[in-house]
């Protein structure tokens, strides 16, 4: 077990202490200056191949220079919603664009719906006469042509029409990158727009206007979010302690992290961080896989293979009631803005070690690409091999859950190997399935990761198709009891998410991954039999 006591380097408000032993590496970066030329934006640090994309993907690393110019704007429309009785933001968003405004909403308990899904109960509960009479809409994407986010933009306005509510348009704010659809729609319809630094990737965009005016819009103090990653930039020359240098050695330092709130004031970090690491560093048949813990003491967390992070507010750099069970090997404490940026430097330091482009993404489109031909030709035909009470099984040579859980993982114990749980379901409703992840994690030796589709596909997604390809995947879909059309599109959500499920399994079985599909024809019964077969297993 690592002595997380052992190396400790704090500045501008954030501390990291690790036992892993990565002098060699933190000494490197330092010496060669890499922490100084990545604030001036050198282009050139990861290969010339990754040079293009690099030169216009460095605007994060001081990007809230530019995002104090959001202050006081947001404060004034967040007053003039008061004043209509608006006092709930619905986020639509995928990706970067939804899961730091969570993280920053579930730590400020901000009460923000991050609406980051196709599930037809999900939208259903958000649309609402109750709630919409009191919400205003977030709409956040990049390129403006995100089909969740289009998709969900379209359901809310459908749903304020039928509520009477004529004047739509003044609820809806865009945040998008300039010359995209959405600031043509804006400037049509007369909704509110702010456009986002496209300077930065959206795994990145933590602190520009995507993480920024859907927090402040519900309260969020985001000067104080900017002052803190400001503290740490100040400090982050490779002079003296630098924090982020032995946060970025510590990722690149083992094929895994996991990573783990500690309990004393952030939280849903590594929700975010998930997606920063595995879409930078999962690509070219390596880099680092990160893993997220449902608490300090879960399942799964260490191994030889994996290093173990614990991550919070305060400075005590242990985990909630200092648990023996899972010491970490690496603590990373400080505020919410010093987080972001640190582990924004980190993943591109861990980037310049490992030898990957940290910003390009070449394998995010395939399951898009592959959603959309068959929203236009159709689902493929597939017939379960067999069924097992509530559940259809797919992919499997067994009769009964249980045992196509078992054939998955035979080769869980092998080197390199990582079981990947992608559940196309309702993520507040069907909440009780995530505890597959933690019951697999017990009774395996590979990291077991859980996401939520189709919100894992602008994550972990990019990871599971470029990254080790030594992935063992189980994929679980559920019947919908009760469908939402998508205004003027040939598909509803039901079709849309059904859609992104089997874009994703041939994009994992062209790569030939062992691949099982559950299937629940009853979603609550089947997740209750789901949980009791896994854990029938040795």
């Amino acid at each position: 077990m690592s002595d997380p006591m052992g190396k400790m380097e704090a500045a501008g408000g954030l501390a990291v202490t690790t036992g892993v032993d990565v002098n060699k590496a933190v000494e490197a970066l330092k010496s060669e200056g890499i922490p100084a030329k990545v604030l001036a934006k050198d282009a050139t640090l990861w290969g010339p191949e990754a040079e293009a994309e690099a030169a216009i993907r460095l605007g994060w690393v001081d990007t809230f220079e530019k995002s104090k110019e959001l202050i006081a704007p947001l404060a004034k429309l967040r007053a003039e919603f008061g004043e209509q009785g608006i006092d709930h933001i619905a986020l639509c968003g995928m990706g970067g664009s939804s899961l730091a405004p969570e993280v920053i909403s579930r730590t400020l308990d901000l009460g923000i719906s991050v609406l980051d899904t196709t599930d037809p109960g999900q939208i259903l509960a958000e649309i609402g006469e109750e709630s919409l009479r009191r919400t205003a809409v977030v709409v956040s994407s990049k390129s403006g042509g995100t089909v969740e986010t289009d998709s969900q933009r379209r359901a809310f306005e459908a749903a304020f029409k039928g509520v009477g509510i004529t004047d739509f348009a003044g609820r809806f704010v865009f945040v998008t990158d300039p010359g995209s659809r959405l600031v043509e729609l804006a400037t049509e319809q007369g909704s509110h727009l702010f456009e986002a630094d496209e300077t930065v990737g959206g795994r990145y965009s933590a602190l520009t206007a995507f993480g920024l005016v859907p927090t402040a819009l519900a309260g969020a103090d985001i000067a104080e979010l900017i002052e803190q990653a400001e503290a740490l930039a100040a400090s982050a020359t490779g002079e003296g302690d630098n924090p982020a240098v032995v946060l970025g050695a510590v990722i690149a330092a083992r094929p895994t992290i996991t990573i783990a709130d500690d309990g004393t004031g952030i939280v849903g970090l590594g929700d975010w961080a998930e997606q920063l690491i595995a879409e930078s560093l999962g690509k070219d048949g390596k880099g680092t896989l990160p893993v997220v813990l449902e608490g300090p003491a879960a399942a799964g967390a260490r191994g030889s293979d994996r290093v173990y992070a614990t991550v919070g507010g305060s400075s005590t750099g242990l985990p909630a009631g200092g648990s023996q069970l899972a010491m970490p090997d690496v603590v990373v404490n400080g505020p919410l803005g010093a987080q972001f940026l640190a582990w924004e430097l980190a993943t591109a330091y861990a980037g310049y070690l490992i030898g990957i482009d940290p910003f390009n993404q070449p394998n995010v489109t395939e399951s898009k690409e592959n959603t959309n031909r068959i929203l236009a030709d159709g689902l493929p035909d597939e017939r379960p091999t067999a069924v097992d009470g509530d559940i259809e099984i797919f992919g499997s040579h067994a009769k009964t859950v249980s045992g196509a859980l078992g054939e998955l993982l035979l080769d869980a114990d092998s080197k390199d190997a990582y079981v990947a749980i992608m559940a196309y379901l309702d993520r507040l409703d069907d909440a009780p399935v995530a505890q597959l992840r933690s019951e697999i994690a017990e009774r395996t030796n590979s990291p077991v990761t859980w996401g939520w589709g189709p919100r894992f596909l602008h994550s972990t997604g990019q990871f599971h198709k470029g990254g080790r390809q030594t992935g063992l995947f189980l994929q679980i879909t559920g019947a919908v009891g009760q469908d939402v059309e998508v205004p003027d599109r040939e598909f509803t959500f039901a079709g849309l998410q059904a859609a992104q499920a089997a874009g994703d399994r041939q994009a994992l079985e062209s790569r030939e991954r062992p691949l099982v599909r559950l299937h629940l024809t009853d979603r609550k019964r089947g997740i209750t039999q789901l949980l009791h077969a896994v854990r029938e297993l040795s």
